[in-house]
């Protein structure tokens, strides 16, 4: 399967994980104003484990593949939006 990787088609996909983001988590913030390289945990948006439990359901939903607990990479796959939406660019089936 083909994918686009310009430019665009990563701010969609950014701003796409970022709703995902605002929407499972209930957050009152506009998805916008999630800074792409801004940490995710403790400071930036301030997120805990319970909070990556609900994101790893809703992006297994959204893109068909299962962010597992045990990798070794979800430091650096949750650390920002933007590493974390290039991961579901690599890993996506839908």
């Amino acid at each position: 399967m083909s994918q686009d990787t310009s430019p665009l088609a990563d701010d969609v996909l950014l701003a796409e994980v970022a709703e995902l983001i605002v929407s499972a988590l209930n957050l009152d913030l506009n998805p916008s104003e999630i800074e792409p390289d801004a940490p995710l945990f403790g400071e930036g948006l301030g997120l805990d484990s319970i909070d990556v439990l609900e994101i790893a359901l809703v992006v297994s939903k959204r893109y068909g593949f299962q962010l597992r607990s045990d990798n070794d990479d979800n430091l650096r796959i949750f650390s920002s939006l933007r590493n974390l939406a290039a991961y579901i660019a690599r890993q996506r089936t839908k």
